[in-house]
């Protein structure tokens, strides 16, 4: 940044205009922050969560990041989970995100963050399905939802444009009127005709790529043989699967230290046991292809959700806006800029 700092507020609109549809590009720039995570080169400090003792369910999270290489960003974004709006008919999810400057630390831009959250997760499951399907050399032919809010509909649209082709789809939620609603969306929007489960073990014993999209705060998946023909499980939620079903499978994360704290089902199994010994690895692992992937057992992505991969999305839906024309500056957001002289008055005096 040089010269007089300006600052950009970045619509949810505007940040579908930019990565709506463009669901490969925006996995390429999850790939290059992973790659970039993996080589040391971002900083991805604790996340803080802001709870509420009147309201246990709810949360708001702050997720600071810095990325290095080319994206070269500071930032922080800044994230609510109420799962009592889905009742009123609103997103469980709503988010903000702060662009920072790195030679001078000045914000530089403000942005709707619920999208760029949700196709961040998506390009990630994206991501981790097509490199571990590679590795384990099985191509998934039937999928499985279970949850089915916004991040699945995304996770759906994500597989679709990696390539994925499913001979059946199913779909499990607690809340019928939920799943029926998902089923509507697949037929509508792909012409999918998807299945609807009334248990999750129907549905994960029916799938070979089973997504977990949940409000779960502590397991619900507890017996191991649910999965003994050998699903890839990409586990969003975090905290749906017992310690017996995290130590019966082949796990990778994508950043082990982030993932295994905050009561998630990896960090359960570590309690239970005492080490990490049975985490394998992580997906800049898998993408550098030193993981042996096993074809005969269950693996399982569990994926804590880097504060890196916001930032570069956002560095992207922002560089595009810029290179357009597009992007929205506030002026006079910066009101006082001088070091030891008083700034101008209202009015133009002084």
């Amino acid at each position: 940044m040089t010269g007089t700092p300006t600052f950009a507020v970045i619509t949810g609109t505007e940040v579908h205009r930019v990565i709506g549809g463009r669901e490969n590009e925006v996995v390429d720039v999850v790939e290059t922050a992973y790659r970039l995570h993996g080589a040391g080169r971002t900083v991805n400090p604790d996340s803080y969560f802001l709870r509420f003792p009147d309201r246990p369910s709810a949360r708001i999270i702050a997720l600071p990041a810095s990325v290095g290489g080319d994206t070269d960003v500071h930032g922080i974004k800044w994230i609510s989970s109420f799962p009592e709006n889905v009742a009123a008919g609103l997103p469980r999810a709503s988010a903000v995100l702060i662009l920072n400057d790195t030679t001078t630390g000045y914000p530089f831009a403000c942005l709707e963050s619920s999208i760029i959250s949700a196709a961040r997760t998506a390009a990630s499951a994206a991501l981790a399905a097509t490199t571990l399907s590679r590795a384990r050399r099985v191509r998934p032919r039937r999928l499985g939802f279970v949850g089915t809010g916004l991040i699945a509909r995304y996770v759906h649209d994500y597989l679709a444009a990696a390539g994925f082709d499913f001979e059946a789809v199913g779909v499990h939620d607690l809340s019928e009127e939920h799943a029926n609603g998902f089923r509507s969306y697949l037929r509508e929007s792909s012409g999918t005709a998807a299945e609807v489960h009334d248990s999750a073990e129907k549905l994960i014993r029916s799938s070979d790529l089973v997504v977990f999209a949940t409000v779960a705060g502590e397991p619900h998946v507890t017996d191991p043989e649910w999965f003994a023909h050998a699903p890839l499980v990409l586990h969003l939620s975090l905290r749906d699967l017992s310690e017996d079903v995290v130590l019966g499978a082949y796990n990778v994360v994508d950043d082990i230290d982030h993932c295994l704290k905050a009561g998630t089902s990896p960090h359960l199994a570590e309690q239970s046991v005492g080490h990490r010994d049975f985490v394998a690895g992580t997906l800049f692992d898998a993408l550098e292809g030193t993981l042996d992937v096993p074809a005969g057992r269950p693996v399982v992505f569990s994926p804590f959700g880097l504060g890196v991969l916001d930032l570069a999305v956002a560095r992207h839906v922002h560089d595009r806006l810029a290179a357009s024309g597009d992007l929205a500056e506030v002026p006079g957001f910066f009101h006082d800029l001088h070091r030891h002289q008083a700034p101008p008055r209202p009015g133009g005096a002084g």
